[in-house]
């Protein structure tokens, strides 16, 4: 696993974490914990500025911190006035909830185009065909079209890279939840809550095509053997709410991009709503190749160098895998520059050789292993809807 996704992994935990100590109602470990999730989604912008998917993290960081708000606002006015807190709690929480709902919708989506997408191109052609053309021409599809899409697969293959593609190709208002910004965000009125999620996308489609992503979908729409209500109501009025927009009748251009590595906890029913089930597999040969030369034409490379044999040595290994090989042997060069002293005095980095790249790959693995792989591809084969 690359140190990217362990902090992604790392983040998602806490947020998790943080929604279950709020829903239980202990609201000082709950802030603790979604300071952790917000100091590694930092941390992911900090290492990574060039990352695609910075906007999104930026976001959720700013949807916890609102919940910090909300909590330290409920926890000082139940301390200080004991007759009244449970009203001032309430009243102090819906206020808050209201006023940053629209917080959800990314004002400016990840500047992704189909072209900076390497490979993927079964998974392109089936989200044109359900997304982009009608889009574009809804009169030719007069029996209506696919508006739950579910894209599973292995972490770090360009999944949300592919929603947030298609929300530029047709210029989508663009909504993008969690299941941890989703659960601390509408802690006691879940149901409503849903409801005014999809109303407003409705809204947005007015305008122009509306695209709800739910990122981690397993955590909200999984099969838990511990579940309380509140998280079953969520999710029935999620069933609701997709019945609602995926009517054969009704013209609306609202969509559901799903993403999940772990499609096999999904409920069977929610499965259903999404008429689109694409799987988004790890690169292959071509597809790697194109990568380490986008990710090297940053760096100054020596002629030694095949890429061509990296990406062979390098099969299994996931976009975000290859990507941080790249920065690792960035780290490597320049860290030595700056033991030698000479990175003061501005000095730059010698040229990266082949080795350098070798001795990276012989220290790391592929996030993922074959037998997962082969889980996911079984999966798809009991659920295939392309």
């Amino acid at each position: 696993m690359s140190a990217m996704e362990e902090l992604e992994k790392i983040a998602i935990r806490h947020a998790q974490e943080a929604v279950v100590l709020d829903r239980e109602g202990k609201k000082e470990s709950a802030i603790l914990a979604y300071q952790k999730a917000i100091e590694c989604l930092l941390r992911i912008i900090q290492t990574y500025p060039n990352h695609d998917l910075n906007r999104i993290y930026a976001q959720r960081a700013d949807i916890y911190r609102t919940r910090i708000r909300v909590l330290q606002d409920v926890w000082v006015s139940g301390s200080s006035k004991q007759t009244n807190a449970n009203y001032e709690g309430l009243t102090a929480t819906q206020t808050s909830e209201q006023s940053t709902f629209d917080e959800l919708i990314l004002k400016n989506p990840p500047d992704v185009k189909w072209t900076d997408i390497a490979g993927l191109e079964d998974a392109k052609k089936a989200i044109q065909q359900a997304i982009v053309y009608p889009a574009l021409r809804p009169d030719l599809f007069p029996l209506g079209w696919p508006k739950g899409i579910l894209l599973f697969g292995p972490p770090g293959c360009g999944k949300t890279l592919l929603a947030a593609a298609v929300a530029n190709e047709i210029k989508a208002t663009f909504i993008t939840v969690d299941a941890a910004s989703i659960m601390s965000k509408w802690l006691g009125e879940a149901e409503r809550n849903v409801a005014r999620l999809f109303n407003t996308a409705r809204k947005a489609s007015l305008k122009a095509p509306a695209i709800i992503f739910i990122d981690e979908l397993d955590s909200l729409m999984g099969i838990h053997r511990l579940e309380v209500s509140g998280e079953t109501r969520v999710r029935n009025q999620f069933l609701k709410e997709m019945d609602g927009i995926i009517d054969k009748k009704n013209p609306i251009h609202v969509y559901v991009i799903g993403s999940t590595n772990k499609p096999w906890t999904l409920d069977t029913p929610f499965i259903r709503r999404f008429q689109k089930r694409i799987y988004v597999p790890p690169p292959g040969f071509k597809e790697r190749l194109e990568m380490f030369k986008l990710y090297t034409g940053y760096l100054k490379m020596s002629t030694d160098v095949d890429l061509e044999k990296l990406a062979s040595l390098t099969d299994g290994f996931s976009g975000s895998d290859i990507m941080d090989v790249c920065q690792s042997v960035q780290l490597k060069v320049n860290s030595e520059l700056f033991e030698s002293g000479k990175a003061e005095t501005g000095g730059d980095p010698r040229k990266i050789h082949m080795q350098d790249f070798l001795e990276i790959l012989g220290k790391r693995k592929p996030s993922f292993s074959k037998d997962s792989l082969v889980a996911f591809e079984n999966w798809f084969e009991n659920f295939k809807a392309l």
